[in-house]
């Protein structure tokens, strides 16, 4: 495993950490605003790019876990042992999350016999045989996961929130872009 000898995440990891943020974002908010659209080919388009996004998010998070496996983070900052409890947890709700969020979404679009193909190149194995029953049944766990893992993120953000402006220990400035 590398070591950091700074109290900053490496630049790949601060560049991995803000793609996934802003990809996860644009992703959820597409999401919300097509699920509620009446069929037409927008709707349509815009299913093809949130799967996109969705294997765009799979890959990014497994070169964000690579990453972090083989790059030792920053030592954590001094705080109570229930707020770091909370924040380890957290970030491996976030971990599992990355992943499945993207694999249900996939296995719900293979179930429903709707192929993946990335970029509208690159056609992707069904993740699971077509069946309409297993689609509905699968269907809502991808919008029950996404939902939890906005509540994460959130509780996340506001974590690094209360450490920045109330705590002022400068977590936040560790997984800030340098000002070098």
């Amino acid at each position: 495993m590398a070591n950091t000898s700074t109290n900053r995440y490496t630049g790949t990891a601060v560049v991995l950490h803000w793609v996934l943020a802003l990809a996860l974002l644009t992703s959820f908010s597409v999401g919300l605003y097509m699920s509620d659209l009446p069929m037409s080919p927008q709707r349509l388009k815009l299913y093809n790019w949130h799967k996109w996004a969705g294997v765009t998010i799979l890959a990014l998070s497994f070169l964000r876990l690579v990453w972090r496996l083989t790059h030792r983070p920053p030592a954590d900052v001094p705080m109570p042992p229930l707020q770091r409890a909370a924040a380890h947890g957290a970030h491996y709700a976030l971990y599992v999350l990355f992943f499945a969020v993207p694999l249900v979404g996939w296995a719900y679009s293979s179930a429903a016999g709707f192929p993946v193909v990335w970029f509208g190149v690159l056609p992707l194995p069904d993740f699971v045989s077509p069946d309409k029953a297993l689609a509905e049944a699968i269907k809502p766990w991808h919008g029950w996961l996404a939902w939890l893992m906005a509540i994460v993120v959130l509780a996340h953000v506001a974590g690094a929130l209360k450490h920045q402006f109330v705590d002022r220990d400068g977590l936040l400035s560790r997984m800030w872009f340098a000002k070098n």
